[in-house]
């Protein structure tokens, strides 16, 4: 395969070498945007960094991070001619076994393609080399540039983007019990396309091919999750904080009670694209709802839950085959035939605490646990693996369990390796006990993965002769009272210690490889736990958040309607309960107008609608004491004022590219927020977009929450009755002194539309500025009022 695609054998092997020092070269017109050279591509030369990720890092089972290292590949291709805005898309994890199918229609904005790919947020972007030459980029790839910035670009000739190719890939790869998805894609050839360039890539890149039958496979559709633009997620705050992005202030950080590396990534990806189907989100609402009320099931769970590793890499190493055989390679495969052990020996304690349960989801996995297949596949390893290894901490203790993996009597020839390791190992501790009594110092052994063997000591420089070691050690490193050093006699006992554990990974690496051969057939089960798991954590971590706050159960209904409900991200911050109130929208009346004084809480009160909506839609309980919902297919904010550096944009063409997204992707099933639309031009032209635009949205059936400082927009309730009126309460407080009126924030929302005039000016008077200006500026607000009014 290698010859057929890259000539011969030597020239692919030198690729793989460059790969990662080819220099970093652009497109012209493109300013620093990454476009990379492959073999596969046309002949450009481009930035390349690549890490094959083959290995597997355990990540610790207490909470997970949200920030992971991007790990995703995604190939796009679109159609040409009649077919210019049909997008076909390819992804898939290098840590997770699963390739993800997309294909849809996008408009000339290509917002689908831009909010999908920030959802996958990819490692590398393949591209075809028709889309990306210079001089001749398509607007597609120059907006995907423009956006991802920090990604890796690379090209790929135009003919492996063949869709007979993706076909042939598919069905040789894809397990059994996913065939399903032959019928989905036959027609739908972009994403075909997309797949054949990224499986041969990816395989490039890897140096290793997938295991035949061994893959999931399956077409997202976009109709069955509510969509969420870029511009909106980053506003909501929905995965990162816009002012700090270390920090956990953010909807995935109030929710993020995650065990699981799996369980983390199903949270991110069901955040950013909420459910639509009311009986599936309901089936979740139950789930949570009985995890709440089974103390014993929540914590048996849990405790279960975090012994777990991450169960989609682990897959995705066993089911790559590496097209050489290294001592690396072989370690990994038994490192992770170890891990594996310890994933199915959970199964069992897994299945007995969802032993009992009553909701229909949670029946449903015990009955999935109780597939015999995992109990085959455990029997087939026990035969072969020892009892006693798993998954442990410490390198030196993990390097023994991967070297007595394999039962004894096996295999002969392993059994005098493994004994001449352990002599080896004896003779080592030995030595240093000599030395240690030699010369009457407290050495002891010491094991690191980059030294090996090495000698250890604690003493302050009065306990040694002279205040130093004696001559024959080397390499002697101190930190504080505590000495690590060695000897030539060590450093040579090391390397035939490295000899003889090459000798026992290549015997165990055999039959480890034979074993596996075997539990291919079963390994939809697999995948099918690793789905449990992820699904179940993210539960746990729903119930979990709920127990820190009186959330309430959400109803779906064709209302909106919440009785005192709060900002979840506001109130992790300020570590209290904010302020709360209600909001109700139904279609006689779905058209709400915001007024009220500068920070009164319209924004906050904005989003934390749009927050909850989203909370309702992925499964979780809500912030508030009463709630329903309509289900919202598409949610759109436009919320913020600043300008938009990066792309030069003044903050009225932003204003205006953001209007216009809505106006032209909204429809009934709409969820639409738009806070201070207008601020960025006059006050004349700024009241007439604000009516010309709400006048357009009120002829839909979209629920819209438009804030304002217009208080002319709210007379429009006169011409439209779906519009209804509110405002944030302030009241006027007189300093001690009695001369000063102060504004006090009760950030509490009331009917009708707010009678405050200048709060602007009411505003200043609570900053820094000098009392002086302020009353220049009153005067002066008056003189052009009466100015106006004559």
């Amino acid at each position: 395969m290698c010859e057929s695609y890259f000539g011969d054998k030597s020239s692919c092997v030198e690729h793989a070498n460059t790969l990662n020092l080819t220099s970093s070269s652009s497109v012209r017109g493109l300013n620093s945007t990454c476009v990379g050279k492959t073999p596969l591509s046309s002949g450009r030369s481009g930035c390349r960094s690549h890490t094959p990720l083959m290995g597997y890092s355990v990540t610790s089972s207490s909470a997970v991070s949200a920030h992971t290292v991007a790990s995703v590949i995604v190939a796009v291709v679109e159609g040409r001619g009649l077919a210019r805005g049909e997008v076909g898309m390819a992804s898939i994890d290098l840590k997770n076994p699963e390739m993800i199918l997309s294909q849809f229609a996008d408009n000339t904005t290509y917002a689908k393609v831009i909010t999908k790919l920030k959802i996958l947020t990819p490692l590398e972007i393949i591209m075809s080399n028709t889309a990306c030459d210079a001089g001749n980029t398509t607007k597609l790839f120059s907006l995907i540039t423009e956006h991802f910035k920090n990604v890796t670009f690379t090209t790929v000739q135009r003919k492996y983007f063949n869709e007979t190719k993706g076909l042939e890939y598919i069905e040789q790869l894809c397990a059994s019990e996913f065939s399903t998805i032959f019928m989905e894609v036959q027609s739908k050839y972009y994403c075909l396309a997309a797949a054949a360039a990224l499986l041969k890539y990816v395989e490039f890149i890897q140096n290793a091919v997938y295991a035949p039958k061994s893959l999931k496979v399956h077409f997202q559709g976009s109709e069955k999750t509510a969509m969420i633009d870029s511009s909106s997620a980053q506003n909501l705050e929905l995965v990162l904080n816009n002012r700090d992005s270390r920090t956990g202030h953010t909807l995935l950080g109030v929710l993020n009670y995650t065990k699981t590396p799996g369980g983390s990534r199903r949270l991110r990806s069901n955040i950013l694209e909420p459910l639509v189907d009311a009986e599936t989100i309901n089936t979740r609402l139950d789930c949570v709802q009985e995890l709440l009320q089974d103390e014993e099931l929540f914590f048996g769970l849990q405790a279960v839950i975090s012994k777990f590793l991450d169960t989609e890499q682990l897959l995705s190493v066993l089911v790559q085959i590496p097209k050489q055989d290294t001592v690396k390679t072989a370690e990994s495969k038994i490192t992770n035939l170890i891990y594996l052990k310890h994933t199915l020996e959970l199964v069992e304690p897994l299945k007995a605490a969802l032993r009992g349960c009553t909701t229909q989801l949670l029946k449903a996995y015990y009955n999935s646990l109780e597939d015999t297949r995992f109990g085959m596949t455990l029997g087939k390893m026990t035969t072969v693996i020892e009892d006693d290894p798993r998954y442990t901490k410490g390198c030196l203790s993990m390097r023994t369990q991967k070297c007595y993996a394999v039962k004894p009597h096996i295999n002969e020839f392993l059994d005098i390796a493994r004994r001449t390791y352990t002599e080896i190992v004896d003779d080592i501790a030995g030595m240093i006990t000599q030395l240690a009594a030699k010369y009457s110092l407290p050495m002891k052994t010491s094991f690191s993965s980059a030294r090996g063997f090495f000698i250890q000591m604690n003493a302050d420089g009065s306990t040694l002769p002279n205040g130093q070691l004696p001559s024959e050690f080397t390499k002697i490193t101190k930190i504080k009272n505590t000495y690590s050093f060695t000897s030539a006699d060590l450093m040579k006992m090391n390397e035939r210690c490295q000899e003889s554990l090459r000798e026992i990974y290549h015997m165990t690496y055999l039959i480890v490889c034979k074993l596996l051969n075997e539990i291919y057939e079963h390994i939809h089960c697999l995948y099918k736990l690793s789905d449990i798991v992820s699904m179940l954590d993210m539960l746990l971590s729903f119930a979990h958040a709920c127990t820190l706050s009186d959330y309430g159960c959400p109803e779906f209904t064709d209302t909106l309607a919440v009785r005192q409900g709060w900002h979840p991200i506001l109130e992790k911050i300020a570590m209290e309960k904010p302020v709360s109130n209600n909001t109700y929208l139904t279609e006689g009346n779905n058209f709400v107008i915001i007024t009220g004084p500068n920070m009164s809480g319209k924004s906050t009160y904005l989003k934390q609608i749009a927050l909850c909506q989203i909370m309702a839609q992925i499964g979780s309980y809500v912030p508030a004491e009463y709630c329903s919902f309509r289900i919202a297919e598409q949610i759109f904010t436009r919320i913020g004022m600043d300008d938009d550096i990066e792309t030069n944009a003044s903050t009225f063409m932003k204003e205006m590219k953001e209007i216009t997204y809505i106006i032209q992707n909204a429809n009934d099933k709409s969820l639409i927020i738009i806070d201070e639309l207008g601020r960025g031009t006059s006050a004349e032209e700024g009241i007439g977009i604000c009516h010309a635009a709400c006048e357009h949205l009120l002829n839909l059936k979209a629920f819209t929450l438009f804030a304002t400082h217009f208080l002319e927009l709210c007379h429009i309730d006169v011409l439209y009755p779906n519009v209804e009126n509110y405002h944030f309460e302030v009241q006027h407080v007189r300093s001690s002194a009695g001369n000063k009126e102060k504004i006090a924030y009760t950030y509490r929302l009331s009917k009708g539309y707010t009678e405050e005039k200048n709060y602007g000016l009411k505003a200043a008077e609570v900053s820094s500025l000098p009392s002086s200006i302020i009353l220049d500026a009153k005067e002066i607000t008056n003189h052009i009022t009466k100015q106006i009014l004559d």
